[in-house]
């Protein structure tokens, strides 16, 4: 009788228990509202915004847990972008167009971390972008009277170069309008200026001398020059050139700060303008690529243009800067092509068509007029 009665009582305790889970069940209980946004919870995980129920506000080993799962979370994807950036042309574009964002950092994110790291890399490494060092050649060319009255002029090389009696005369004046200075024609041995343009160079911090001759002589072709503008309403260009000219003389990276500040300025308007240029170019497929798309493509080729700049960097101290050039150029035109052939899936004869169309009008109508005019910039700031 005992063991009738238990098994009675335990049978109408579940019994109990299933009729409160079908109420609960078919009734419903009010769940618990998302903290964050409000948004009734009756999981674990919010379904609008994705705040976890438990929120370890009572551990700190659940606080440490949190960190630790966030910080390898960001470094497999900072891999996995990294990864897919550099040797997997295309995907990550194709990647966004596709839906499949979790894998890899935003692309806006992208292109503002690996420009950033460029310019860090070359601030905390002391690398100066540009120089253009002034080089003083001694003993450049040899001035002799010819026996007509004309200046004979012979260069290192042994190549010569005769000023006619006429011209010579006129530029021996004092202060006349030639392009020949006085001091230049004079006979005898002189020395010669030349620029020597660097690029990805460690800075030097020891000062560029001029032997007092050469300085005497550009003094001489500074005087001349500006008394030939005159007040003329464009003077001001020459005036401003002659001093960055003078600047550079002392300083081979006067324009390395100016160009630094500009360049990041210039590319990021670049990005939409390339962008349109593929959107003008894969105008037929505009029903499947949305400009969005276009633009993401262009975000990614240019977070690969900073980040092969920073291996260039590296490359630039082993190597001649002739060679590294050539090396980035051939680095992205192969990556560009075939990131086009993965992301909008033609075939290879468009594909190298439109590739050479369009690498051609950016280069030519955007980025050169838009380097020259940072480089412009960066002399009359300078």
């Amino acid at each position: 009788m005992p063991d009738q009665t238990g098994a009675i009582a335990e049978l109408g305790g579940a019994a109990a228990i299933e009729i409160a889970a079908s109420a609960l069940a078919t009734h419903g209980a009010p769940p618990e509202e998302c903290r964050n946004c409000s948004t009734p919870m009756p999981g674990a995980y919010c379904g609008t915004c994705g705040q976890e129920r438990n929120t370890h506000r009572r551990s700190v080993w659940g606080l440490l847990h949190n960190l630790i799962e966030e910080l390898a979370s960001f470094d497999s994807r900072m891999l996995r972008t990294a990864w897919a950036l550099m040797a997997r042309p295309g995907e990550l574009p194709l990647a966004f167009h596709e839906g499949r964002t979790r894998r890899y950092v935003p692309p806006v994110r992208l292109y503002l971390f690996v420009s950033l790291l460029f310019f860090l890399t070359l601030s905390v490494t002391g690398i100066a972008l540009v120089q253009i060092e002034l080089k003083e050649v001694p003993n450049a060319y040899t001035v002799q009277a010819g026996s007509a009255g004309d200046i004979v002029i012979t260069g290192r090389d042994g190549n010569t170069k005769t000023i006619p009696a006429d011209k010579a005369k006129e530029a021996m004046k004092d202060g006349g309008p030639s392009s020949y200075s006085a001091r230049s024609l004079s006979p005898g041995v002189h020395s010669s200026v030349a620029p020597d343009i660097h690029f990805f160079k460690r800075v030097d911090p020891s000062q560029h001398y001029f032997s007092p001759a050469v300085w005497a002589q550009l003094e001489s072709v500074k005087a001349q020059i500006l008394k030939s503008v005159g007040n003329d309403e464009h003077g001001w260009i020459v005036r401003n050139g002659i001093a960055s000219v003078e600047k550079l003389a002392r300083d081979p990276t006067a324009l390395d700060g100016p160009l630094t500040t500009w360049i990041p300025r210039v590319f990021f308007l670049l990005l939409p303008l390339y962008a349109l240029l593929l959107a003008l170019f894969y105008v037929r497929q505009r029903k499947q690529y949305f400009f969005v798309d276009h633009l993401v493509f262009s975000l990614v080729v240019h977070s690969f243009l900073f980040a092969i700049l920073i291996v260039a960097v590296g490359a630039a101290q082993l190597l001649s800067g002739g060679l590294v050039a050539l090396l980035i150029f051939l680095a992205m035109s192969a990556y560009i092509f075939l990131a086009l052939k993965r992301f909008y899936k033609q075939g290879w004869f468009i594909t190298s068509v439109k590739f050479a169309c369009i690498s051609f009008i950016y280069t030519v109508v955007f980025l050169c007029p838009a380097l020259i005019a940072a480089l412009v910039t960066g002399i009359l700031e300078g």
